[in-house]
């Protein structure tokens, strides 16, 4: 994978003057069946989440309120998205290290997730990342 296959996906948006309405079908909407779900907030200034890649999971991070940057890194390239509308999600492939950074305060950070929580699906160690990258 490469950070080009890291993609913002634009969400239904229904407007009405009574406030907009955003929806997701699983099957529909993303490139993968939801698994898990969860969501960032309260995030203390200055500091970040995320900082590791998947082997196997899939992930959609939409900002639900405020924004947040994140640094995508496939090993041999980098790149920095900006999220700050809640009917954009950014999809994360397996294999790309992310790092979500410099969130506003009140910032919510959505993640629907391919895979149930598996410790071994994780690249927390960003040396043995470089090292399954270039084996591939």
């Amino acid at each position: 994978m490469s950070v080009s296959d890291c993609k913002i996906i634009n969400l239904p948006k229904i407007t009405d003057p009574r406030g907009n309405l955003t929806f997701l079908e699983s099957g529909q909407h993303i490139p993968f069946d939801i698994r898990r779900v969860f969501y960032l907030y309260d995030i203390p200034t200055g500091e970040g989440r995320g900082a590791h890649a998947h082997k196997e999971l899939h992930q959609l991070l939409i900002c639900l309120s405020g924004s947040f940057d994140v640094e995508l890194d496939d090993g041999t390239e980098k790149t920095m998205v900006h999220l700050n509308r809640p009917w954009q999600g950014l999809h994360i492939p397996p294999m790309i290290w992310a790092a979500e950074l410099n969130f506003d305060p009140g910032s919510v950070c959505l993640v629907l997730v391919s895979m149930a929580f598996d410790e071994s699906d994780y690249y927390r160690d960003y040396d043995e990342f470089l090292a399954a990258v270039r084996s591939r």
